[in-house]
């Protein structure tokens, strides 16, 4: 058998497993009514999608012009079955024939060659089609503010984000929109995620995941989100200053990525400063968990829900503090040149940590600065991020738990001086 009749057996036979596929879910969903009862079903649907691929492989001419002639076909046997059900049950769901019409167009997809897009999309499409129930259930459970709010979320990020320019404006070029306008999102994302987190898992366990979570991409965000909550719900300031505080030790992984990814050697050079502080936080971070848990802090989530689950008014005021910052950080950089690397990562703490740990590792990678000032230099802001955190839940909670979260961060930074202490003991 020659190579190229082995190609189009092999690209029938996947068209055929995508189709079976789909039909084993239909026939399942639909299993309890009798034998010629179902519109389409385990056999069908295997070979509507064979049909598809066989369309694409036959030797037409226009090949376009066939294909759209059996879609129109298959969408017109598609429909008489849907009438023909509905005309004899209640039952008026469009699903079964849609589902005809996707397994027919997949099965024209493996039979031109794209094989892994054609079998990810059909498992896509069997899990959508399984999981009726549960996406039923999360229909009926939805509230409308929640509804609006995923809208709003996907409003700014899949649609305003990527049409704004990723290049600097303004004194020293430095007001980027776009990752102005990320940073917007990621706050708004943080706050998100948390009323979702907490419905979901009850107070205790939802502020925690959202802590870690919100700890990989921004700390500071956490603590900002944290720290507004805390003013609505004050009983609840342990569990939250462990959610910001598991946020803040995250960060110093985060860190090690970057430095790793970059300059290994800056890596082996932050691994122990930056492990003792994550750990002492970590372990911070659980005390206050566990203190939560002995005060028998309710675990419906109640207590911890918001009532606007999109807080898109901190998030903007936010990155207008972010653009402020990054123009102060430009003019320390332009004012005192390449000996300002101190305070040019002192300004940069203030607000992120991860543009100063890329900018340094590169630097050290070239061999412009060396390692040891680049290992030195990347202390600085991650102290500094830790002091504005510290700051940002002064300012806005309660004087509990911001002597709680100062605590807490300052055994971080004790653990990870130690660690650098034990650093420079070893090398």
């Amino acid at each position: 058998m020659s190579a190229n009749n082995l190609t189009i057996l092999g690209r029938l036979g996947v068209a055929l497993a995508l189709g079976v596929l789909i039909g084993l879910e239909r026939g399942w969903e639909l299993r309890e009514l009798a034998e010629g009862k179902r519109i389409a079903g385990f056999r069908t649907f295997g070979l509507i999608s064979l049909l598809g691929a066989l369309t694409i492989l036959l030797p037409y001419q226009p090949q376009a012009f066939y294909l759209a002639a059996v879609v129109v076909v298959v969408g017109i046997l598609a429909a008489l079955g849907y009438w023909r059900d509905s005309a004899s049950s209640e039952d008026i769901s469009l699903t079964t024939a849609v589902a005809a019409v996707v397994a027919f167009s997949l099965g024209a997809l493996a039979g031109s060659g794209q094989l892994v897009a054609a079998a990810a999309t059909a498992v896509v499409v069997a899990l959508l089609l399984g999981i009726k129930p549960e996406l039923h259930h999360l229909i009926r459970d939805i509230e409308r503010p929640e509804l609006l709010a995923t809208l709003r979320l996907l409003l700014i990020s899949v649609v305003f984000l990527p049409i704004l320019p990723d290049k600097g404006f303004g004194p020293w070029q430095a007001l980027n929109p776009y990752k102005l306008w990320w940073m917007v999102v990621l706050i708004a994302a943080v706050s998100y995620v948390g009323h979702f987190g907490i419905r979901i898992l009850g107070s205790q366990r939802g502020v925690l995941v959202t802590g870690l979570l919100g700890g990989l991409f921004s700390s500071t965000a956490v603590a900002l989100t944290m720290a507004r909550r805390s003013e609505e719900m004050p009983e609840s300031q342990d569990v939250l200053t462990a959610a910001v505080v598991a946020a803040s030790a995250t960060m110093f992984p985060r860190m090690l990525a970057i430095a790793f990814a970059v300059m290994p050697e800056l890596g082996w050079r932050l691994l122990w400063p930056m492990l003792c502080a994550s750990a002492a936080g970590f372990l911070a971070a659980a005390w206050y968990a566990r203190r939560s848990e002995d005060r028998k802090l309710s675990h419906d989530g109640k207590s911890l829900e918001t009532s606007n689950p999109l807080d898109l008014s901190t998030a903007l005021k936010f990155g207008a503090l972010l653009a402020v910052i990054m123009v102060l950080t430009r003019a320390f950089k332009y004012w005192m040149g390449d000996t300002g690397l101190y305070a040019l990562g002192a300004a940069s703490g203030l607000v992120d940590v991860d543009a100063i740990t890329l900018s340094m590792a590169s630097l050290a990678r070239s061999g412009e600065t060396p390692v040891a000032v680049a290992t030195s230099v990347l202390l600085v802001p991650a102290a500094v991020n830790s002091a504005v955190k510290a700051a940002i839940v002064a300012k806005i909670a309660g004087p509990r738990m911001s002597l709680q979260v100062t605590a807490a961060l300052s055994v971080m930074l004790a653990a990870g001086t130690l660690g650098w202490w034990l650093s420079m003991l070893i090398k």
